[in-house]
């Protein structure tokens, strides 16, 4: 069966994600000095933005094939999406918080909760899309019991939480989760080429 694609919404998804991931961008600053050690300056900066370019890319590419299973648009779909992309809108001022404040404990806490609350809606998104289909079909079958969708606010959680202990413990659930993620859902490139 030919599925019904949400091309305007990925468009517009799309072009918001270029914008978030522009906006961070332009949070830079030209160091005052000229050379090497105005840049080290910068690395908490740096690093703030490096989680968040990888975040940003992690849900485009996932978003892109999720959108794949949609069989048909409808208000809900169109309003969870925006949710989703809503609490990403908020991630360009939480890494400019986070790398200004040198990942301060409440910074880099926000930083997790805007993380959290990303993960839900997008879980809810794909739920919603998941509940077009039939309970025996590829797509269904092949998203299984989704372990990383269970661990991911879990692990923000613990990142948030850990915010307050030490940056670095916070930063490792924040890089576990992005290396969780990193590749495209391959349980939806199957359920794909299954049709």
């Amino acid at each position: 069966m030919k599925y019904l694609k949400a091309n305007r919404m990925e468009a517009f998804s799309d072009g918001v994600l270029a914008i978030i991931i522009t906006i961070m961008v332009l949070e830079f600053k030209v160091p005052e000095g000229h050379d090497w050690y105005a840049l080290i300056e910068l690395g908490p900066k740096i690093l703030s933005y490096i989680f968040s370019f990888v975040y940003i890319g992690i849900y485009w590419n996932n978003h892109h094939h999720l959108l794949h299973m949609v069989r048909t648009m409808n208000g809900r779909l169109m309003w969870l999406n925006l949710l989703l992309l809503f609490w990403l809108s908020l991630v360009p001022f939480t890494t400019a918080w986070m790398g200004e404040s040198h990942f301060a404990a409440t910074p880099t806490a926000l930083y997790g909760i805007v993380l959290l609350l990303a993960a839900l809606s997008y879980w809810l998104l794909q739920r919603a899309i998941i509940n077009q289909h039939s309970n025996d079909s590829s797509f269904v079958l092949a998203m299984g019991k989704d372990l990383k969708g269970k661990l991911s606010p879990l692990l923000y959680l613990l990142a948030v939480l850990t915010a307050y202990v030490s940056p670095w413990i916070s930063g490792f659930f924040f890089v576990l989760v992005a290396l969780i993620w990193f590749l495209p859902d391959k349980r939806i490139e199957h359920a794909l080429r299954s049709h």
